[in-house]
């Protein structure tokens, strides 16, 4: 088991008080390293405050977390805590991997559309997640439309390198959030089939890794608690880190 035990000790909120889930800042946030985490703030419906917009879900507990296995199961160099990183801002181009949630709640403009391509085409990644059913993937391509105008949303090969770069990744089935342990079901909305898609660029290389109807955003902020089944918490830590180091190597 990937992680047994790997957060299991971390409490400090009572498992029936489910947003009751605090994120203490580590005492070496400041650290100076090679990798940050880059968390994608975009504009949607729900406002754009922390709290409010969609683009803060999970955060910032599911991002430190994360980041607490990435360091734990590999060498990478990373900051302890998350980096928040405006759509339109220049600095999007300091951050070579960008990780999005509730995408079939953002609102794209032209002008972040094309920030957000010359972003990828400089060599950025972009990791996409928890969003669910026909709706929220309609909202999504439609922005994802403004971005890669010509280019087509495919499915990730079973044999793609990025599914096999560090943990070979031919078992993948749908991670749910923590909805899962009231309802005992894997999904949301019509959501049924977790799809693993992806957008690549003129090269070869996947440039937009599409996590669509799955949680692994939950998985991790919950990896925690013990009621949440390790084997989905596993999953979503190993695609995250392949994604990672599929980024940096390719």
């Amino acid at each position: 088991m990937l992680l047994a035990g790997l957060l299991y000790a971390q409490r400090g909120f009572r498992a029936d008080i489910w947003e009751d889930n605090p994120a203490p800042t580590p005492p070496d946030a400041d650290e100076k390293t090679e990798y940050l985490f880059g968390r994608l703030r975009y504009d949607s419906y729900r406002g754009r405050r922390w709290g409010g917009g969609s683009w803060a879900t999970d955060y910032p507990k599911a991002d430190r977390q994360f980041l607490q296995g990435l360091r734990r199961l590999t060498r990478i160099h990373t900051r302890s805590v998350e980096q928040v990183v405006d759509i339109d801002s220049d600095e999007i181009f300091d951050y070579p991997w960008l990780y999005a949630v509730e995408v079939g709640r953002w609102q794209i403009s032209e002008g972040q559309a094309r920030r957000l391509r010359e972003y990828l085409d400089r060599g950025g990644f972009l990791m996409v997640d928890d969003f669910h059913g026909t709706y929220q993937w309609e909202a999504f391509a439609a922005g994802m439309s403004h971005v890669f105008p010509d280019t087509p949303i495919v499915d990730i090969e079973d044999d793609d390198p990025a599914f096999h770069v560090l943990y070979d990744l031919d078992e993948r089935f749908q991670v749910p959030g923590v909805q899962y342990i009231r309802s005992g079901r894997t999904f949301e909305q019509d959501g049924f089939e977790a799809r693993w898609r992806g957008i690549y660029d003129d090269k070869g290389r996947l440039v937009v890794a599409i996590c669509f109807n799955m949680d692994l955003g939950d998985a991790w902020e919950w990896a925690d608690l013990p009621q949440y089944p390790e084997p989905y918490a596993s999953l979503a830590y190993r695609v995250a880190i392949n994604y990672i180091i599929y980024a940096m190597t390719h």
